[in-house]
């Protein structure tokens, strides 16, 4: 997707997570947050508040749309 920067990786490290630890707290598989961290997949509302939750970092950090 054009525009979409997502600083998931980033933060998930300052929180001393691994994907699998994040995954775990998220309830998704570990496969998702790679995909997440990558920038290939858009996560639901749900799943971005979980995540943003789970590392302590505001939503607006994590995903930005440019």
């Amino acid at each position: 997707m054009d525009g979409f920067v997502c600083n998931l990786k980033k933060y998930r490290q300052l929180a001393g997570m691994t994907q699998e630890e994040l995954a775990f707290h998220v309830h998704v598989r570990r496969e998702t947050i790679i995909r997440l961290e990558a920038g290939k997949y858009n996560p639901s509302l749900k799943l971005a508040i979980e995540i943003s939750r789970a590392v302590r970092a505001p939503i607006e950090s994590l995903f930005e749309f440019e």
